[in-house]
Order: structure tokens, then C-alpha cells, then sequence
């Protein structure tokens, strides 16, 4: 939670950039879209308000496009079909190349600050649920001390309201002294609540001078029955469009994003929004002539109505400044044509397509796993299952057939994600000692410096073949610190390895650490040192070949490099890379597995080699 807290901090400065695009729109096309189309725009700010939650990662409209596209091809046969759990023969020099030595790093989480974020975050929340059970609470007495409307004629005219808007439903109106604005409530159980002071004021007006718009009782020039049933159409409007929902919504927003600034101007925006729709739908059931006096009854009222909403409610106004809004919504509103409802339509999907492709950057989940953009438009790809030799991992497995230029991958998702290299990369950082003449093919031998090492075979001088074989930390560290880390950086550049991010310790940057690649990018930058368009010295490359040969036979040879994440002593990530070379054939593949504990790269060599001897690819 402490990390997660650091990564929706990250999603709450790049929300300010949907909510910038959606105030300009609204801007722009005020006079095309209209403002129930606006109204209904927040409501997608608000599905990506809750994609920093969501426990995946979204793939952008191209990237999910191509994937679609990549898998095309169902009807191949299951290569995980014929995938066994038993035995076969091992290659001659099996113990070798399972051998998979590590040590364990500590791994500092959660970390202090995101720990301070997360009580401070959590802490508001608290806040926040207070002050709205507060908010609750005083509306809960005035629901417990309302009594049921009794004016005749206003319930007749509500009655009348509700036909209009053919709503069947049973909704209660009550009468409250402790309200200053009609207001509406619940969602399933919804009620009317109507001040005492507005029936008060027209309860002499008679049932008929509804209709009669040339008798005036009111300073506003209209008869004050008007007024009360312009007041229950918007509220009745407010039922209509399901309006209680959007104010739990809007009040669950608040709560999370306390602390955000920009999403307080957003909810704000909405609430006035939403009245102003209210409002264009009221006109819409009302004649041109009848629009003056509809905002006749809001400038009527504007000093009672000004008050500020109940959570879970929707009243006729909240504040002045809105009213105003609305007052000039209202003076330039025009009755919808066809040809406009159809524009206004286009633009909210235009509107829509924008602020949804913003979806993948707020994914505080896809900003963990870092996954790589792969551009599979002109790969012939194959999903494969083997979820049967990966039992008891979550895991990945891609293999590439050079001959036939094709791509097999179990798991595409995982396969696309990028993790710690750990002891994989030591076939990278050795081409790079050697490129830099830190070593060479020739001589490659480093003394041991007489340090202790947890295994055995550490502990003695070495060898580029040796250290390989026995992936010996010290040595590529010793590789490592000759080069530099301005060096590094410039090879990891030159060859795009993962993410490219060097910013860990410079003895274990590779450890699950900073530096991440995925298993497409191992099989990716495996076939180009197979073919040395790294641009390395071919020698350099040779040397580096020679270092990962496992086995060899009359017809094929086996190359390849485990690795494994242990942290705190528990082994969480398991890596085999590498390739089998034949004459009229190579094919190259990487395995990764991850769990609690028991993912070691001798595992993921296993699993390999079950996967290869089931293709009929090495035995």
C-alpha cells in the first residue's frame, strides 16, 4: 500500500491533464455540445478517477488493437497440449547449467515516505467520512422531523408534475422547516422535501391560477403556483436522470481525492453542471414562453436558495455564482433541433475517445509493472497454453523460430513485462567488459580478493567461462566498477536493454533493483547478439557465446543464463534465457516465473527444458 501510495500521487498529477482537456472542450464546444452532453462528460472523468484502483494494467486502443490483431490465429495447434510432466534425458551437463548461485538483497518496503503518504491520505479519508456522516446525520433529522406534505393544492400539482414526466413511481414529498431549498434524496427510496416558507407564501394561491398566466400574485410578475411547479419539475428532473447516484459518486470522489485540488474544481464543476442540465431539461418540456419566468423564479429565490447541498442530495441551486450561470444558460436557450442533438452527440463521442485513451496513464497498477510496448503488427504470433508446466508460478514463456520467423508466447501479458534481469544480465554486462578491454578473449582471469562468499565456488580466482558458469557476483561487479557507470549506461543505451534505468546501486542495479526487461526484450536482444547487430566486435561476441554454451551434441548446442531474485532470503523471480542452435535452425526463448518464495532460476530452467524437449527442440 506504501508503494501504491507513491504511484497514485504520480496518477494524481497526470489527472490534471484529462480534467484540462475536458474544461476546454466544454469551452469549445459550448455552442455545439449540449449541456446534458456536458453534464454527462464528468461521468467519464469519473470512471478514470478509479483506474489508479483497478488491480490490472490497461493497454492503450492501439496496443489492444495489435494484440488482437497478433493473436490471429486460433486455429493452430496447442503446443501446451502435448506438454508432460515426465521424465526425459538430461543433457551431459545438466548440474552445470542448473546451477543457479545468488545472494539475497534487502528490499525496504514499504518505504518511510510512501508509509507517511499513506497515514496522511488515509488520515483525510478519515476526515472526510466524518464531516460527510456529519453532513448525513443533520439530514437524517430533517428527514425524521419532516411531516408529509398537506397543501391540497400543491400535492395536486405535483401530482400533475409527475404525469407530465409520466413517472410512475411512488416518491413521497414532505414539508421541513429546516430547509431553505427544495431538495431531493435516495436513490432506491427517493423523497421531496419542500420548505415550509415556499408552501407558506403561496398557500392562498388557488389550484386553477396554475394555468392562468395572466393573474399575478408575486413580486416576480407570475402566479406563485407556477413558481412551486417549476421547483418540482427540476427536482422531479433530478429523479429522472438517476441525479442521486451522481451525488454519491461525486461525494465517494471527494473523499479519495481529499487532497487534490484540481479534482475539487472538477466535482464543483459537476455539481453545477448537473443543474444546469436539470434546467435545459425543465425548458425543454416548457414553451419560449415560459423560459423568462422559469429564470424569473430563480432570481425569485436566489437569496433562500443559496445554500450548500447535502452529500447524497439534489437541491434547485447551491450558490450565486451559479445561479448566474444557469440565469444565462437559461436567456440563450434554444429548443434542440435534430441536426444539433446529432452534433452534440459526435462531439461527446470525439470528446469521449480523447479522455478514454487517457486511461492507461492513470493506471497506478501499470505504472508497477512496466510493461513493454511491443509492436506485434508484423509478428506471426501464437499463443500457446502451458499453464500445466508452470504450476504453482505465475510465469511466461516466449520462443522465437528464426527459420520460420514465428513466435510462440504463454502468457502474453507477463511476457510483455519488465522485471529485474538479475543474474541474466551478466551476458550483457560481460560483452560490455569485454568491449571496453576491461577484459578480454584472451585473458579474462580476475584474482579472487579473498572475501568469504556464501558458495564455494566463489571463492577462488576466476575466469570470464568460470564466473559464468557459476554466476559469481563479484567478478561482474569487478567488470562493473572499472567500466563505470557513465560507460554502463552508454552500452545499456546502445543495445536498448529493458528500461534502460541504471539508477541503483552500482554493485546491484541488475538485483531487483532499478534496471528491468521483459522476456520478449531477452529473446530480442538474444537473437541480435546471435547475429551481432549490436555492432560489437565480433571476437567480443564470440567470447560471450562461449561463456553460456551449456551442452553440445553431434546436431545442435544449447546456450543460455539462469537467474534468480531472492529477496530476504526468499527466491520471488526465476529467469532462464537463451537459445538452441542447429545447423538449419536457432531457437531462442526465455522463461520467467515469479512467486512468494521457491522461483529460482535452476526452476526456471527445469520448466525449459520440459517445454524443448516437448517441441522435439533439444533433449
Amino acid at each position: 500500500m506504501a508503494d501504491f501510495m507513491i504511484r497514485f500521487l504520480i496518477c494524481n498529477l497526470i489527472i490534471c491533464v484529462p480534467v484540462g482537456i475536458l474544461l476546454t472542450a466544454r469551452h469549445l464546444l459550448r455552442n455545439i455540445m449540449s449541456r446534458r452532453m456536458q453534464y454527462r462528460l464528468w461521468f467519464l472523468l469519473l470512471g478514470l478517477l478509479t483506474v489508479p484502483f483497478l488491480p490490472l494494467r490497461l493497454a492503450g486502443f492501439p496496443k489492444l488493437l495489435t494484440r488482437l490483431l497478433a493473436f490471429r490465429n486460433p486455429a493452430l495447434p496447442d503446443t501446451g497440449s502435448v506438454i508432460t510432466q515426465g521424465g526425459m534425458a538430461a543433457p551431459a551437463q545438466e548440474a552445470d547449467w542448473l546451477n543457479d548461485f545468488t545472494l539475497s538483497i534487502s528490499n525496504q518496503t514499504p518505504s518511510i515516505a510512501g508509509t507517511i503518504l499513506l497515514g496522511i491520505w488515509l488520515a483525510g479519508i478519515f476526515v472526510m467520512i466524518v464531516l460527510t456522516a456529519k453532513s448525513s446525520l443533520r439530514l437524517r433529522n430533517i428527514k425524521q422531523s419532516a411531516l408529509p406534505l398537506q397543501n391540497p393544492e400543491i400535492r395536486r400539482l405535483y401530482r400533475q408534475c409527475k404525469e407530465e414526466l409520466h413517472i410512475t413511481k411512488e416518491i413521497p414529498i414532505y414539508s421541513t422547516a429546516f430547509l431553505q431549498s427544495p431538495v431531493i434524496t435516495g436513490f432506491l427510496k427517493p423523497r421531496i422535501y419542500l420548505p415550509i416558507h415556499i408552501i407558506s407564501d403561496y398557500s392562498k394561491t388557488d389550484a386553477g391560477a396554475v394555468y392562468r398566466t395572466s393573474c399575478y400574485s408575486s413580486p416576480s410578475g407570475m402566479d406563485g403556483l407556477h413558481q412551486v411547479r417549476y421547483m418540482l419539475l427540476h427536482e422531479l428532473q433530478h429523479y429522472r436522470h438517476k441525479d442521486a447516484l451522481a451525488g454519491y459518486l461525486m461525494t465517494l470522489t471527494g473523499i479519495l481525492y481529499w487532497f487534490n485540488p484540481i479534482i475539487w474544481i472538477a466535482l464543483k464543476e459537476m455539481r453545477n453542471d448537473r443543474e444546469i442540465a436539470c434546467d435545459t431539461s425543465v425548458l425543454n418540456m416548457l414553451d419560449s414562453d415560459s423560459y423568462d419566468d422559469y429564470g424569473m423564479t430563480l432570481i425569485r429565490f436566489a437569496e433562500k436558495l443559496s445554500r450548500p447541498a447535502f452529500p447524497f442530495a439534489a437541491g434547485l441551486s447551491e450558490n450565486m455564482s451559479q445561479i448566474k450561470r444557469r440565469i444565462l444558460t437559461i436567456a440563450s436557450y434554444e429548443t434542440p433541433t435534430a441536426k444539433k442533438r446529432l452534433t452534440s452527440m459526435t462531439a461527446f463521442l470525439m470528446v469521449s475517445v480523447l479522455l478514454l485513451g487517457m486511461a492507461p496513464l492513470l493506471s497506478a497498477n501499470a505504472a508497477k509493472d512496466d510493461h513493454f510496448g511491443w509492436d506485434t503488427s508484423h509478428k506471426n504470433i501464437t499463443a500457446i497454453d502451458l499453464s500445466s508446466c508452470f504450476q504453482g508460478y505465475e510465469g511466461s514463456f516466449v520462443l522465437y523460430n528464426m527459420a520460420q520467423d514465428t513466435w510462440n508466447i504463454y502468457n502474453m501479458d507477463r511476457a510483455s513485462l519488465r522485471i529485474s534481469p538479475d543474474s541474466t544480465y551478466k551476458i550483457y554486462d560481460a560483452l560490455f567488459g569485454l568491449e571496453a578491454g576491461v577484459i578480454t578473449p584472451e585473458d579474462s582471469f580476475m584474482e579472487w580478493d579473498r572475501k568469504l562468499y556464501s558458495f564455494r565456488e566463489w571463492n577462488a580466482d576466476q575466469t570470464l567461462q568460470s564466473a559464468m558458469s557459476a554466476s559469481v557476483n563479484w567478478y561482474f561487479q569487478e567488470i562493473d566498477k572499472q567500466l563505470g557507470i557513465s560507460a554502463i549506461d552508454h552500452y545499456i543505451r546502445k543495445i536498448g536493454y529493458g528500461n534502460k534505468n541504471t539508477g541503483g546501486s552500482l554493485s546491484s542495479y541488475w538485483m531487483e533493483s532499478s534496471l528491468k526487461i521483459s522476456p520478449i526484450e531477452q529473446v530480442e536482444l538474444l537473437q541480435k547478439l546471435y547475429d551481432n547487430s549490436l555492432d560489437f566486435h565480433a571476437e567480443n561476441i564470440n567470447a560471450v557465446k562461449d561463456s553460456i554454451l551449456l551442452s553440445s551434441s553431434e546436431t545442435r548446442s544449447l546456450y543460455g543464463k539462469t537467474g534468480t531474485g531472492r529477496i530476504n532470503g526468499m527466491d520471488v523471480n526465476g529467469w532462464f534465457v537463451g537459445y538452441a542452435a542447429a545447423p538449419d535452425n536457432t531457437w531462442f526463448f526465455a522463461a520467467n516465473i515469479a512467486a512468494d518464495d521457491g522461483a529460482s532460476g535452476s526452476s526456471a530452467a527445469e520448466i525449459t527444458r520440459r517445454i524443448l524437449s516437448e517441441m522435439d527442440i533439444w533433449r
